[in-house]
């Protein structure tokens, strides 16, 4: 056997490598079931990944060189690659936001508007596509995000029909940002950002779906990469530029990078303040700004042109839509384990509140906290309306971006306001009441939201079937116990999601504050299928908008003493 390498890998190093190689496990085998069926070619294409797989953990862990160990982690990221153009070949379909994006290409690509168009067709077309349903017991039909994915998915839609062409797009996006923070980490660490990118599975799921969050994230990758070495020196340069323009782009992209974009600029600021003093920074901080909104503008040039109102509406949309809530956050409280509140907005407040006190930490604190810039806008969102782990899972390269490549001694010299009051022998206690503080009213809003009560109360008199478990038609009896009318709109949910609205037949369409009425509500569909899974809950759920509301009774269907037969 030959002697040992003077320059072996650490064992953190061939761990790594290994992790990421069994991330690619993940997924792969209901692929090459789904392939094996009717396409043999990529069937066997995912086997000799697999083989891929089982050689590169081997190696991983007897290669006795750096180098040698640095070009398996280029056979693992080739691997994870191959596996997800495989699956994007298979599985292509895209969701509510894929298909919305490749309809947005559509009229963009034929010279129409593309914002507050209701395209509900696309819809009904496409039933297993999810709809965005609204407090007012609507549906949100229309294209909600900035316009750089309509136009690049435009050039693409000669790909084929439904939304292949956005989600091509999007997972072009997601492979770009794979290898973009491979190269850009240090050796060591380049297999984390493989299956960070593409060994779990979730990003690449989202990039078939169409999101245009995808985009986003992968324009954001070069500005959070050593994101404090922004303007050192007070020179900015081509790649400060660069990664500025890249700002821009990806808030044209799609909203979250939004709430990045405050966190990052008072990071900048406190670093180059510590280094050059307070107006060089301030005159850093807005030549980024400058440029990232230039480039920002040309983007949305056209569309501001053309179609300035409904632009501005849709572009705001996720904001202003009064989506029903729906989330893996503190929402959970009234959706699941509470009948409901008639305080459902003051989590949109508690929200708000928590991302104004997250940012004032950050700039009070950014020697501590600095090193989390990337991670703290997201946090936010645990408490909003729409609280979905989409919003947190989708930037998670970002984090990892940031730990490897924004160490606290960046922050060790980054300037921290500490006025009089702050600097004499009580300044511990002064600074963590100050903390305190900035958080007890996002504290507070939490509280008051998940301790209300449900406006309504509820009580079905009657259930109708077509069949032993087909639900044809509910008599509920609904009682205002609000001080102001409500308008109540109905569906049934088993399990996390909600059907479609339910029609009301029969019962006013506003009810009067401290009044009752009998309605008979029939589900979108001819019949509700009731779930014959032991344990299943099954939960009326009644939305009321202005005030945002919600009123909930679990039910028992048939099999329950409640149940009429129709013949």
């Amino acid at each position: 056997m030959g002697a040992p390498e003077a320059d072996a890998p650490a064992q953190w190093h061939r761990v790594l490598t290994l992790l990421a190689t069994v991330s690619l496990f993940i997924g792969t085998r209901s692929l090459w079931t789904q392939a094996a069926s009717h396409q043999l070619v990529i069937a066997a294409v995912v086997s000799l990944c697999y083989l891929s797989i089982m050689v590169t953990g081997a190696l991983a862990l007897t290669v006795r060189g750096t180098r040698t160990l640095a070009r398996l982690d280029l056979c693992v990221l080739i691997t994870a690659v191959t596996l997800t153009v495989c699956t994007l070949a298979l599985n292509h379909a895209g969701g509510d936001e894929g298909v919305l994006t490749t309809q947005a290409a559509r009229e963009l690509a034929a010279g129409h508007p593309v914002y507050g168009q209701p395209w509900p067709w696309l819809f009904q077309h496409n039933s297993g596509v999810t709809l965005t349903p609204t407090m007012n017991g609507g549906y949100d039909f229309t294209y909600g995000y900035p316009p750089l994915v309509p136009l690049l998915t435009a050039p693409l839609l000669w790909l084929g029909h439904g939304a292949l062409a956005a989600t091509v797009v999007t997972t072009g996006a997601l492979l770009v940002a794979a290898v973009t923070l491979w190269l850009l980490l240090p050796v060591p660490w380049r297999s984390a950002a493989t299956m960070v990118c593409l060994g779990f599975g979730f990003l690449p799921s989202y990039a078939r779906l169409g999101y245009p969050a995808i985009v986003g994230l992968a324009l954001l990758i070069p500005v959070v990469v050593h994101w404090p070495r922004i303007g050192a020196g007070g020179r900015l340069g081509r790649g400060g530029l660069a990664r500025a323009a890249c700002l821009g782009a990806a808030c044209a992209a799609q909203q979250l990078p939004w709430f990045l974009v405050p966190f990052l600029l008072a990071g900048i600021y406190a670093v180059r303040r510590g280094e050059l003093g307070a107006r060089p920074a301030a005159w850093v901080v807005l030549r980024i700004t400058g440029a990232a909104a230039t480039v920002w503008l040309l983007i949305n040039t056209y569309f501001i042109v053309s179609e300035p109102r409904t632009w501005a509406t849709g572009v705001a949309l996720p904001l202003t839509q009064d989506a029903t809530i729906h989330g893996q956050g503190l929402v959970g409280v009234a959706l699941y384990f509470t009948d409901g509140s008639d305080r459902l907005a003051w989590y949109s407040h508690a929200s708000m509140l928590l991302t104004g006190a997250l940012l004032a930490l950050l700039v009070v604190f950014v020697r501590r906290l600095g090193p989390a810039t990337v991670v703290l806008p997201w946090c936010a969102f645990f408490l909003a309306t729409r609280s979905q782990d989409g919003y947190y899972l989708m930037m998670t390269p970002l984090w990892l971006a940031a730990a490897v490549t924004t160490p606290a001694a960046s922050f060790a010299g980054a300037w921290q306001p500490r006025p009089r009051f702050l600097a004499g022998p009580r300044r511990r206690p002064a600074l963590v009441a100050i903390g305190a503080l900035l958080l007890v009213p996002a504290l507070v809003c939490t509280v008051v939201a998940a301790t209300g009560s449900p406006p309504l109360r509820l009580r079905v008199t009657r259930t109708l079937t077509s069949g032993p478990a087909a639900v044809s038609e509910l008599s509920v009896r609904v009682t205002n116990g609000d001080d102001s009318a409500l308008t109540p709109h109905f569906t049934l949910t088993t399990g996390q999601g909600m059907t479609r609205w339910w029609t009301v037949v029969q019962g006013p369409a506003t009810l009067p504050a401290h009044t009752s009425a009998l309605y008979r509500i029939q589900p979108p569909e001819r019949v509700f299928a009731v779930p014959q899974r032991p344990g299943t809950r099954i939960r009326l759920r009644v939305f009321t908008a202005s005030p945002d509301t919600l009123s909930s009774l679990d039910l028992r269907l048939p099999g329950g003493s409640a149940v009429k037969r129709v013949p």
